[in-house]
C-alpha cells in the first residue's frame, strides 16, 4: 500500500514497569512490555483486563501513573520521531465528522508533511474499497465505514508500530480479509504490529506472541505455542468462541 517506503525504523517501542491508576482503580500494574520491529503480537484478556490503556500508553495518547514509555531508549514523548512511526486505531475513530473521508485523511498526511500526499491518499482509499466516499462527510458514514475510514488513516503514514484495538469491529468480509492479508505481510517487512480482539481464533493465526493480560498485569508474554493451558482461563472469550 506504501508509496514511498521510509528505511525500517529499527527502535523498539517499551513499557518499563508501567502502572496506570483511574482514582483507585489500577488500570495496569507493573506492567513490562517491549515491542520490537518485527513483532506480530496478540494482546489479549478479559473485558477490563487493561488492553486498551495498554495501547493507548504506547501510542502517546495517554500518560503512566508510574513507569516510562520508551522509544529507541527515550522518553516517547521527547522523541520528535517516535509519532511518526507510530499507527493507532482505537474504539475511538478520531475523525472529523464535518469532513468528508478525503478531508480527513489529507489532514492527518498534512501533519506528517507526508510527499506525494493525494497518491498516498487514493492508495488507501483503494485498498479500504473507499473511493465512492471519498466525498463524504464522515457523520454520514455507518460505523462500519468510519472504521474502514479511521484503518485508511492509521495506514497512511507508513508507520513502522500499528497499535490496533479491536481492528476488525464493524467491518465487511472483504475488508476483514484485506486487513488480514495486510497484517500478516507487515512483520516480514520489519513492521511491527500489536492489536486486541476478543476472537482468539483468529487473533492466533495472525500473530507469533501472545500477551495475556487479566486485572491490569501481564499473566503471560511468549509464544503461542507454548501457552500454558491453565492461562487461558484468564481469556473467557476463548471459552466462549468455542461455543458458537
Amino acid at each position: 500500500m506504501s508509496l514511498d517506503t521510509p528505511p525500517p525504523v529499527r527502535a523498539a517501542l517499551e513499557l518499563r514497569n508501567v502502572s496506570k491508576y483511574f482514582g483507585d482503580v489500577a488500570a495496569l500494574a507493573g506492567v513490562q512490555l517491549r515491542v520490537e520491529p518485527g513483532d506480530a503480537i496478540l494482546l489479549y484478556g478479559p473485558n477490563g483486563a487493561g488492553k486498551t490503556t495498554l495501547l493507548r500508553l504506547l501510542a502517546t495518547l495517554a500518560r503512566p501513573s508510574e513507569g516510562e514509555v520508551l522509544f529507541g531508549g527515550k522518553h516517547v514523548r521527547r522523541d520528535p520521531t517516535a509519532k511518526a512511526a507510530i499507527g493507532f486505531v482505537s474504539h475511538t475513530t478520531f475523525l472529523y465528522g464535518d469532513l468528508t473521508v478525503r478531508e480527513n485523511l489529507r489532514f492527518f498526511g498534512t501533519l506528517f508533511t507526508l510527499p506525494r500526499l493525494e497518491k498516498k491518499i487514493d492508495a488507501a482509499l483503494e485498498f479500504f474499497d473507499l473511493g465512492d466516499r471519498a466525498r463524504t462527510p464522515v457523520r454520514e458514514l455507518s460505523r462500519g465505514l468510519q472504521q474502514r475510514v479511521a484503518l485508511a488513516r492509521a495506514f497512511l503514514h507508513d508507520p513502522q508500530f500499528l497499535l490496533l484495538d479491536e481492528p476488525f469491529t464493524g467491518l465487511d468480509a472483504a475488508t476483514i480479509s484485506n486487513l488480514e492479508s495486510l497484517m500478516r505481510e507487515l512483520p516480514a517487512q520489519g513492521k511491527a504490529v500489536i492489536f486486541s480482539t476478543h476472537d482468539f481464533e483468529r487473533g492466533a493465526a495472525l500473530s507469533r506472541r501472545l500477551v495475556a493480560l487479566e486485572a491490569g498485569r501481564v499473566r503471560y508474554d511468549g509464544p503461542l505455542a507454548l501457552l500454558p493451558r491453565n492461562l487461558l482461563r484468564v481469556t473467557p472469550e476463548k471459552a466462549e468462541s468455542g461455543k458458537q
